[in-house]
């Protein structure tokens, strides 16, 4: 599956113990594979098992545990589909409830596998059921820690996606994740692994690096979390500058509590091919059509209404930040070949309700004579040497925005469009512009269909603007 890829961590051993990192860039997440004598057990699975399922069938292992870190607000965990297909039990920490059958461990419980014992630590503070696995190796000595979302590489995990019943405030739950990573992750050896479920990209932390794996004391001597604050400074510091969570956050995290539909089966609802009357009719009825090609080809070509996500870049989470309603039905436009590769990352963070896909893509309708739709856009040097009409509208992140920007530009970031429109007139002239372009095609689509008719797009992007000399400002220069 495209976006999802192995590291392997090498070990003398391979019998004995052998771990490896599923690395899934599209989400920045990360699973583990852990097996000893024929055990093996799987922290933090996607929704997608096949991988794991495979990798034990080829190492000639049977999976015993699956490991959750805490309720995943960013993705769809495979936990349920993994453990009917396997009999392998879900292990959570002492705090979670579900409305499926789990092992609810306690703080400090041991689990064997293999030649290896791994240890439950309750870490709560990212939210209440957070727990960490501290692996032991067939010594007995401490080897690594899968941390999930409580301790990142030069980050730690936001406090406020889940707080206790409501009655916990973030402040509250960054006062006890100072307290968890004190009290049970500091304490440990310097010479143990650090594994987080995450690395740069995800919205779970503020600023994570693109490593995704360092010795707990190099993070005890670089990352600010576990520097010399006080748990008043950490707190404030964690509290600070938190973009608010992605709209789906809250909804996939219910589904990993309550559980999901077997990914067998949205697989077999939505792998239908479907002819462009098919679609168009779909599509009158309010079906979304979902455009996930490059947007050099969206832009030149697309059909009317159709939304833009591409598929090469961080695809299920704009998908899940900007399409409101879970339950939307959705008509998927690929590549040839790509189609099941959407509805899976579709699937990864909640979004099942795919009715099919369009047979022959983009290609074939075109190829209809039915009528198309195209962005309007500008290069760089043409901006610069007349700019259109229009208010300059910039939908990168705030510190993007902050860090330097177009003069006169306004904000609107994509992620909270949708919360955002009523700032934009649908009378008046728009030029549009993100990073590279793929942000701002995806902004105007959404626009184009909510009827918005004068809006251009800046080819390439902020990055195009500066490297034609567009004048641009900076904080100093402010």
């Amino acid at each position: 599956m495209r976006g999802f890829y192995f590291i392997l961590l090498p070990l003398p051993n391979l019998k004995v113990m052998y771990i490896e990192q599923l690395y899934t860039g599209c989400l920045a997440e990360a699973a583990y594979y852990i097996e000893s004598n024929g055990e093996a057990a799987i922290i933090d699975p996607l929704r997608e098992t096949e991988p794991y399922l495979q990798k034990a069938q080829e190492r000639g292992a049977k999976i015993k545990y699956i490991f959750e870190t805490h309720f995943h607000a960013d993705f769809v965990s495979g936990h349920l589909d993994l453990a009917a297909k396997t009999g392998a039990p879900i292990v959570y920490g002492p705090t979670a409830e579900t409305d499926f059958v789990i092992i609810k461990a306690t703080d400090g419980q041991i689990f064997e596998l293999g030649s290896l014992k791994i240890k439950l630590l309750h870490t709560p503070g990212h939210t209440p059921e957070s727990s960490c696995y501290l692996l032991f190796d067939q010594n007995g000595k401490e080897h690594s820690i899968y941390t999930g979302d409580t301790l990142f590489i030069g980050d730690v995990g936001r406090p406020d996606l889940a707080q206790k019943g409501g009655e916990m405030t973030a402040e509250d739950m960054a006062a006890t994740l100072y307290d968890s990573l004190h009290n049970k992750i500091m304490t440990l050896p310097d010479d143990i692994t650090v594994y987080p479920a995450h690395g740069a990209g995800s919205a779970c932390g503020k600023n994570m690096s693109s490593e995704t794996s360092a010795l707990l004391g190099d993070q005890k001597q670089t990352n600010y979390a576990l520097g010399n604050l006080t748990k008043e400074e950490f707190v404030k510091e964690l509290t600070t500058g938190i973009l608010p969570a992605p709209q789906y956050f809250a909804k996939a995290a219910a589904q990993n509590k309550k559980g999901y539909k077997s990914i067998d089966d949205v697989f077999e609802s939505s792998m239908n091919a479907m002819s462009i009357e098919q679609m168009l009719e779909a599509q009158n009825k309010g079906v979304m059509v979902l455009d996930t090609r490059k947007e050099g080809e969206f832009s030149d070509g697309h059909i009317p209404n159709a939304w833009y996500i591409g598929l090469h870049g961080q695809f299920a989470p704009w998908a899940g930040a900007l399409i409101v309603d879970m339950h939307q039905p959705i008509v998927i436009v690929a590549e040839e070949g790509k189609e099941q590769e959407a509805i899976m990352r579709l699937a990864r963070v909640g979004y099942d309700n795919v009715i099919g896909y369009l047979e022959g893509g983009y290609a074939a309708y075109a190829a209809s004579g039915k009528a198309v739709s195209v962005v309007p856009s500008i290069t760089p040097e043409e901006f610069k040497a007349n700019a259109p009409e229009g208010q300059v509208l910039d939908v990168r992140k705030p510190s993007e925005y902050d860090n330097c920007h177009i003069e006169n530009a306004q904000l609107l970031t994509l992620d909270y469009l949708n919360e955002h429109l009523d700032e934009v007139n649908k009378d008046k002239p728009y030029v549009i512009h993100c990073k590279g372009g793929y942000r701002s095609v995806i902004a105007w689509s959404i626009l184009a269909s909510k009827g918005f008719k004068n809006i251009t797009d800046i080819k390439k992007g902020f990055d195009g603007l500066k490297a034609a000399g567009v004048p641009y400002v900076q904080p100093e220069m402010a």
